[in-house]
């Protein structure tokens, strides 16, 4: 090799080299988009293994013709039923029971609580009384309550219930009636415990974690362990009542926290909507609670009505594939991974769980 080809040679590697630590310094974290190159199965599970009961929908779709291609959605995608958790009450709930209610048995409507005028005397009265009209307007159960830290929010069209948690004794009549009425509620408490830690290079979910991030910072806010007692709190005081855990309780950091609470209280479930990217790198632990809480656990997406969403979900839930990504739907930065579940926890986590709630 001469001395001009040599200097050519070295220019080149130098260049490349140069190209790669320019990359490596100027990639922001956001525009990180990892694709696998492993040469590993890869599954597309166009239909649930068995019928579907989704317990964790909202009224997304708003026309006929929406709810119309939702419906073959779940005909193909083997969706026998969806729970559509509406928060509302009043005229909201009734418009919304009047359009779903036009597709049989595919749909349960359930309400929400409302809120209005809760610091006045006698709201819990007034409550209850708009709670029993819309059981007999059809709704079939309660959902989706949800508290983050400064209170009850998730109310259409009432304001939120500032300062006022799932345990409060306003809400204690509330959650009796329900009882007695055969209703369900479901309850969100918290996010996901990555929101809650600092966002720093420490923080294994920051991608999702930032967008969510819990101001700790802020007075009077319940922190993660102080929401889960609430929800603890309202299901031990309501042996008669049936409470759902939205999202696992939130708690996928931390199996043994929903599962103690499972142990401790026969009259609460929890469902896994929204929580598939928080459980997905975990797979042998995920597996292990599945198959300890195979009686208590539910179907739930909360993620839109998408076949593609289904697929994912029955691709992580059924299948043994291994890193893979859906970055389309879920911005953390890190590989997701399929649970194998047997067909009889499958079964009961599809449907058998849900039916006997529902009765």
């Amino acid at each position: 090799m001469n001395i001009t080809r040599k200097f050519l040679f070295a220019f080149l590697l130098l260049a490349i080299s140069g190209i790669s630590v320019i990359a490596q310094d100027s990639l922001l974290l956001k525009d990180f988009d990892p694709v696998s190159i492993y040469n590993i199965t890869k599954t597309t599970v166009d239909k649930a293994k068995f019928p579907v009961i989704d317990v964790h929908t909202h009224p997304d779709p708003k026309s006929k013709e929406e709810i119309e291609e939702w419906v073959r959605t779940m005909d193909r995608m083997g969706i026998k039923k969806s729970l559509v958790l509406t928060y509302s009450t009043g005229k909201r709930f009734d418009s919304i029971y009047n359009l779903y209610s036009n597709y049989g048995d595919r749909f349960e409507v359930w309400c929400g609580f409302d809120y209005t005028g809760y610091n006045e005397p006698g709201w819990s009265k007034k409550a209850v009384k708009e709670l029993e009209r819309c059981f007999e307007a059809g709704a079939k159960g309660v959902g989706e309550l949800g508290d983050k830290g400064e209170g009850l929010f998730y109310s259409k069209p009432s304001p939120p219930a500032k300062g006022m948690h799932i345990d409060d004794e306003r809400m204690q009549p509330l959650l009796k009636r329900c009882g007695e009425l055969g209703m369900p509620v479901t309850v969100h408490v918290a996010d996901p415990y990555w929101m809650y830690l600092p966002m720093d290079k420490h923080n294994d979910g920051l991608m999702n974690a930032y967008q969510w991030k819990i101001d700790t910072t802020k007075k009077d806010l319940l922190l993660h362990n102080e929401l889960v007692k609430t929800l603890e709190n309202a299901v031990r005081e309501n042996p008669g009542t049936t409470f759902i855990a939205c999202h696992l309780a939130n708690c996928s950091h931390d199996l043994d926290i929903i599962g103690g609470l499972l142990d401790a209280y026969p009259n609460l479930y929890a469902e896994i909507g929204a929580r598939y990217a928080e459980l997905a790198p975990i797979p042998r632990r995920a597996k292990a609670f599945f198959e300890k809480y195979q009686d208590r656990l539910l179907y739930g997406t909360d993620m839109g009505n998408s076949a593609d969403m289904y697929r994912t979900t029955f691709r992580i839930l059924e299948t043994a594939d291994e890193h893979f990504y859906d970055n389309d739907r879920f911005s953390y930065h890190w590989p997701l991974n399929g649970f194998d579940l047997s067909a009889d926890i499958l079964r009961k986590l599809y449907h058998e769980n849900a039916e006997r709630i529902l009765k």
